[in-house]
Parts: structure tokens; sequence; C-alpha cells
């Protein structure tokens, strides 16, 4: 099969929960994120004309596609001296990502981002776009997090099948954290072969963007990325919603707890209470 004729496609998960620290403290680093996604998005599209480009906005509420929309595409303006694929994609992504915060529910406590869910519709898009497919062609997906929201171990099941359905599917994940580390996110890199990369300030965004998420996965092992870091691999326990290194395992579901329960939450089996060991009498010295 001829290697040019090969479609990269890339589906970016972008975190616009206003929750968000980087959000919260200053409102105006959503559109500096927006603007270096774009370019981003544009220099993926450059760099082959096989190339596939979605975009999902993960707010408090809901999931949404920027782009493409469904049905007929936006009737946008063309830019003059812009080529006309890159004009609808930030037309479109900023429209849309416009109306969705307008509409949006107000937002009175802060509230997790659902990006388990919003990876699980990436995952669906990818594999529709595999079924739908010509015949010969060949598509290398990815899919790229960029968000700034804490750990959220509420969601561990659904991580947990994101990041192996994803392996199963040949699906790498790239995660752009612009917070804190993220360790689930970081299992679900290391699970799919995908890169993991923190940023502790926004300066030079887009660059890093440029310099470790652009070039494909075949690609990097050529290049001189930033070292890999540990992965932590604890599970979170379905009582706590807390990473533990010692716990309990249901036999029925393997749900995980931090403290014996004579009851299973999840799959509501029985356990016998554990018999704790009598203690070995020492024998006397004569």
């Amino acid at each position: 099969m001829d290697e040019n004729k090969d479609a990269s496609l890339l589906v970016i998960v972008l975190d616009t929960n206003p929750s968000q620290r980087i959000i919260r403290e200053k409102p105006h680093n959503l559109t500096q994120c927006l603007d270096s996604i774009v370019a981003f998005a544009n220099a993926h599209l450059m760099q082959k004309a096989q190339n596939k480009l979605a975009v999902l906005a993960c707010h408090h509420h809901a999931t949404q596609f920027l782009y493409p929309t469904p049905g007929k595409p936006l009737d946008i303006r063309q830019v003059d001296g812009q080529y006309e694929v890159f004009t609808l994609v930030e037309k479109t992504i900023k429209q849309k990502l416009a109306h969705m915060i307008n509409t949006a529910p107000p937002l009175t406590t802060p509230t997790e981002s659902l990006l388990a869910g919003s990876m699980s519709m990436a995952l669906c898009y990818i594999a529709r776009i595999n079924r739908n497919k010509v015949p010969g062609t060949k598509i290398n997906s990815r899919v790229l997090v960029v968000t700034g929201s804490n750990e959220c171990a509420s969601q561990y099941m659904t991580y947990m099948n994101v990041f192996f359905t994803a392996q199963k599917q040949g699906v790498v994940i790239d995660v752009c954290a612009l917070d804190k580390a993220l360790s689930l996110l970081q299992q679900g890199c290391d699970i799919t072969g995908g890169q993991y990369l923190r940023l502790e300030q926004l300066e030079g965004f887009l660059q890093y963007l440029l310099w470790v998420f652009l070039p494909d996965p075949q690609m990097r092992c050529k290049l001189v990325l930033p070292p890999p870091v540990k992965v932590d691999y604890r599970a979170a326990c379905f009582c706590h919603r807390e990473l533990i290194d010692i716990g309990y395992v249901c036999s029925v579901c393997l749900s995980i707890f931090c403290k014996f329960s004579p009851i299973c939450t999840t799959c509501h089996t029985v356990f016998k209470a554990p018999i704790a060991a009598k203690p070995k009498k020492k024998k006397l010295k004569v």
C-alpha cells in the first residue's frame, strides 16, 4: 500500500469547562488556547491533503462537536488570501463554541469535566469514519486531549473502558495537561502508546503543540521529545474515588474498595467476612 495515500485522523478534545482554574482566574486564557488549537488543527490539515480533523468541546454540562458540523456546512465568508478549508475550520469552531457557551446553563458550583464521555464520543466518531472509508485506504487515528481540569476518579471505570477500547482499535491517545498532573490520563497514554505532556504555564502553548503532538506517532521515535514521566498505575477505589495502593477487589465485577465491605455496592454480591488467622502458640523452652 502506498503510504502517501494513508490518511491521518486527528480528533481534538478541548476542555472548555469554566470550573478549570486557568479559566476561572483568567477567562481570556480560553481564547488563547482556542487560537492555538485552531492553528494546530490547520497545521495538521496542511501536512497532507488526505488528513482529516474533528474537534469536540467538553463543557460542564455536555459535549458537542465543533468541527465538522452535522449536515450542511456553515455559510462562511471567504477571507482573501486564506485557504478555504482553514477559514472554514476557524470560523466554524469559534461560532459553535460561542453558541455552546452562551446557551449553557449557569454554573453555580464548580463541576467536573465530562472528559471520559467526550473521549468515548471521539472513539465512536473514529469507528464510524473507519467503517465508511474507501476500501483499500488506511486511516491512522489519534485523540488529543487538552485539559486543565483536576483528576476525576469518579470516572475511573469509563476511563479504563476508553483506554482499552482505544488500544484494541489501534487509536493513540495524547494528553496535554495545562495545570496539574493527571495520573489516570497518564495511564491512557502509556496503554495506547501516546504522548503525555504537562505544561505549568500557557506561554509557548502553540509551540509545544506543534513540536510534540503534530508529528504522527510513527515519526516520533525519530524526534527528540520530552522524556516520558513515570506512570502512576494505582487504581481508584469505588467507595471514595481515591487512588489506593492496597485494597479489596470484588471477585465478580472486579470493583475495587479501600475497606472490606460485606456487599459489593456495584453488583450487590454478598461476601463472607474475612476470618482472622489465629496466632500460633509459642513452644516453651524447657
